[in-house]
């Protein structure tokens, strides 16, 4: 499997969100295991509310370039991780 740049990746979840089930929500699921999901509350969440929007977007945007920069180079999944990231960011940018 060839390693996938971060503007593949961002290409490729832009080509596919309008496959994706639109009631799937990126608070819905989490990629890499169920440690957030087990929480009660989930740590972006948390950080959305204490957050001004703009930090709050460029901590999402973070998250995007290091899973992105970090795909292929560990035992993760990263590209789905950085997916996630980027569902969660389309989703915010369209609640405000």
């Amino acid at each position: 499997m060839a390693v996938k740049t971060l503007a593949d990746i961002i290409n490729d979840r832009m080509e596919i969100n309008n496959i994706m089930e639109t009631d799937q929500k990126a608070d819905d699921y989490q990629e890499g295991g169920t440690h957030y999901k087990a929480m009660g509350v989930e740590p972006w969440t948390v950080m959305q509310h204490v957050l001004t929007e703009e930090e709050f977007m460029g901590y999402l945007k973070g998250c995007i370039i290091k899973y992105g920069m970090r795909q292929g180079r560990k035992d993760s999944p990263d590209a789905d991780k950085c997916r996630h990231y980027i569902a969660k960011l389309q989703e915010f940018n369209s609640s405000y």
